[in-house]
């Protein structure tokens, strides 16, 4: 990409990784094969990105809405993020990301807990790309929360703004979107980053997540170069 490229680059790129499902049921695999591949691409999307110079990406892992789905893919789902956050936290490790974590932790078994702990505990001094893993997150429940913690501050009501509220989100310091990728070729952003994306370039691609490769990536940041902000 061009000097003139490079600055107009998005800072901030969240992604809802969509299509594990199908892109296993198009290969004859289980469901967890699919997330498996799909943890894998994620892992690459988010390295291939911070290359680029990108420096926040989030990526919507689970949703609050997830939990409605078989307890057989739930559970499976689980435990691949037991074996594989290890692996992933190696990588961010060696290319100096930084992983954060958007969402609740309160549903989550111990050891999965710990694990999403120990990477964040383990890249804390990375400075390049910030990754926030949204896991057990939605956009509403995050807003309701950001209320509740406001109140319970005693905020004065003449004192409430954009501003101060942001204060009380996830991860105050998470920018807002500037581009809002959705794969597998669903449009919606199903509850995803609601305050956050307010002003968000939103791509489709038809493209399941776990073909979600760097020549997609190409394609979405070249899109967004294209438009004007």
């Amino acid at each position: 990409m061009t000097q003139e490229t490079d600055a107009k680059l998005p800072r901030h790129v969240a992604i809802i990784m969509d299509g594990n499902g199908r892109w296993a049921t198009k290969q004859g695999l289980g469901r967890i094969d699919g997330h498996r591949a799909g943890l894998r691409t994620a892992r690459d999307t988010v390295v291939a990105l911070s290359k680029m110079g990108i420096p926040f990406v989030t990526l919507f892992s689970f949703s609050t809405e997830n939990w409605k789905r078989p307890a057989d893919e739930i559970s499976g789902l689980m435990k691949l993020l037991e074996i594989g956050l290890d692996d992933i936290a190696r990588d961010l490790k060696q290319h100096n990301i930084r992983l954060k974590h958007l969402g609740r932790l309160d549903n989550l078994s111990p050891l999965v807990r710990f694990r999403i702990n120990d990477i964040i505990n383990r890249t804390r001094d990375n400075n390049g790309t910030v990754a926030s893993m949204a896991f057990d997150y939605g956009g509403r429940s995050e807003i309701v929360d950001a209320v509740k913690r406001m109140l319970k501050s005693g905020t004065p009501l003449d004192q409430v703004n954009e501003h101060q509220f942001e204060r009380y989100l996830y991860d105050p310091d998470l920018p807002e979107v500037d581009l809002l990728i959705r794969t597998s070729g669903e449009q919606r952003i199903s509850n995803f980053l609601l305050w956050q994306s307010a002003f968000a370039e939103l791509y489709f691609t038809e493209t399941l997540w776990p073909d979600f490769d760097q020549i997609e990536i190409d394609k979405a940041i070249e899109e967004y170069v294209r438009r004007s902000r």
